[in-house]
């Protein structure tokens, strides 16, 4: 019995030796539409139109081709039920047995900056998305391609039912991430277009549309946060990021990659950071991404060992040679210079990653599994604004000591709660992070600086929370700060501003607090 595929892409990469594999070596007759028709054609594959089996053309400038009973009853049509197959039969519906189809490019039309409203919605697909879910459907019967990466596995499978039915089965299922990410898409798009029209619209509803979370499963990983752990990646990842070498991406690696991503974006100046299971255990700003490198790492030289360097410029040979003198487990930058990456390239399994231009919109929000559900949030990214800071004490901050203070407030909010940052003007001295007591992670801090052999005298002490008690800010004026920044807000303040003229220092209450769990 002669078998039927239907083929309308719009990436057409590969198609014209997969369409010919499938009429030469599986003999396939071929059903297409417009331009894939057109070019199957012209490569001397033999097809028929769409429209030419349908006996309905074309119309509406393409929206309604493939919408039709020949289409959908071909490929939904039960190859075990005798009465599905009697109704094709009376109607002159043949059955379809394999599909091909790729949906419009909406999401990269959307991501392009000069875009038009009109313009996105003529990139939504109607007749694909419907196609491939009526083939997903039915996959029991029909082998249905969403990815032009699958071509050469469906050619290798059509000659083995056995292997193939696995194969439909797992296609299915790619056809259904596939089309629910992309009407997670569409709702997104859509719903910034409203928001953009009516300001207040998220405010007066206060809803997250439950779309929004509706993610594409990328790869499973070799295993999560500990060997035992099975994972998987889901979403936009790889848009993002481009691994240029390396081993494989970790679990591990992948939310710290994230986390110093967020981190450095904090900066427009030169600037490295180095973290650690997420927190940053060092960070300068400075002319060169060499001169910073040298004050972020003499915060911490011990912490760096297996950890994450991150630098919001290009990378070069001078940064690299010295770098390439620990062991580390990823290095993130904009760019990597040719010699930098054969430097670089003498460490096979070291991962070299850069960053593919602006982060998603997704990114603004971030998703926590809780027992029996989610968690949903907006990132903690809005910028503070030091015009609208107070100055809570009797002496005013020097211009040194508030650099400083901005400074340590960018990192602080990066480091896990209870979150205590020493900083110098454009660097870290000492960092405390995740620990019960606001003073316990001073404490860490200040050793973690004379450890590293840095002096806290004139330093800014950066707290992601108000101190609850003047003891804190007490220790902090000890160790030698003589600035301090925090949200304010405790029943105590005035008892911690009073510590702070008794010692002389400058503090800022900025009216907005920076916990991390």
């Amino acid at each position: 019995m002669e078998k039927t595929a239907l083929l309308s892409v719009s990436d057409k990469s590969g198609l014209v030796p997969f369409a010919r594999a499938l009429v030469e070596q599986h003999g396939y007759r071929l059903l297409s539409t417009g331009g894939t028709a057109a070019l199957l054609e012209k490569e001397g594959v033999a097809v028929t139109e769409v429209s030419d089996y349908t006996g309905f053309p074309e119309m509406m400038e393409g929206r309604v081709k493939t919408l039709h009973p020949k289409i959908h009853g071909g490929l939904l049509a039960r190859r075990d039920k005798g009465d599905h197959l009697a109704a094709a039969d009376a109607n002159g519906i043949d059955l379809i047995d394999l599909v091909v189809v790729n949906l419009y490019p909406f999401e990269e039309t959307v991501a392009k900056p000069d875009v038009t409203y009109e313009q996105a919605i003529e990139n939504i697909d109607i007749g694909g998305p419907s196609m491939l879910r009526s083939a997903a459907k039915n996959h029991a019967s029909v082998t249905v391609v969403v990815d032009v990466a699958d071509y050469e596995r469906v050619l290798a499978a059509l000659g083995d039912m056995d292997s193939l039915a696995g194969l439909r089965r797992e296609l299915a299922l790619k056809v259904f991430q596939r089309t629910s990410a992309y009407d997670g898409a569409i709702a997104r798009y859509l719903k910034g277009q409203q928001e953009l029209d009516t300001p207040d619209l998220g405010e007066i509803s206060g809803m997250v549309d439950p779309l929004e979370i509706s993610l594409p499963r990328v790869k499973a990983l070799r295993y999560g946060e500990n060997p035992h752990q099975k994972a998987a990646l889901y979403g936009s990842f790889f848009d993002c990021f481009e691994q240029l070498q390396g081993k494989e991406l970790s679990f591990n690696n992948i939310i710290d990659i994230s986390a110093a991503t967020y981190l450095i974006g904090e900066f427009q100046k030169p600037t490295l950071a180095i973290l650690k299971h997420t927190n940053p255990c060092g960070v300068a700003s400075a002319d060169s991404l060499v001169e910073a490198w040298e004050e972020a790492y003499a915060t911490d030289n011990q912490a760096p060992f297996g950890g994450i360097i991150v630098v919001n410029q290009t990378l070069d040979a001078d940064l690299a040679a010295i770098i390439s003198q620990i062991f580390c487990e990823v290095i993130i930058a904009p760019e990597f210079t040719p010699e930098a990456r054969a430097l670089f390239g003498a460490k096979k399994n070291l991962r070299l990653m850069t960053v593919s231009g602006s982060l998603p919109a997704d990114s603004l929000r971030e998703i926590r599994s809780v027992v029996g559900g989610l968690l949903l949030q907006d990132r903690d990214s809005m910028p503070d604004r030091s015009s609208g800071w107070e100055v809570v004490t009797e002496r005013q901050p020097t211009e040194e000591e508030m650099r400083a203070m901005i400074f340590g407030w960018n990192v602080v909010k990066h480091v896990k709660s209870n979150a205590i940052v020493y900083a110098g003007c454009e660097r870290t001295l000492g960092i405390g992070a995740g620990q019960m007591s606001r003073v316990d992670s001073s404490k860490i801090a200040v050793w973690k600086a004379g450890e590293a052999g840095l002096s806290l005298e004139g330093s800014a002490v950066c707290s992601d929370a108000f101190f609850p008690f003047p003891d804190g800010l007490i220790a902090a004026a000890e160790a030698g700060a003589r600035s301090a920044i925090q949200p304010g807000g405790s029943v105590r303040d005035e008892a911690v501003i009073e510590a702070a003229n008794e010692r002389g220092m400058a503090m800022v209450f900025t009216g907005r607090r920076h916990f991390k769990h």
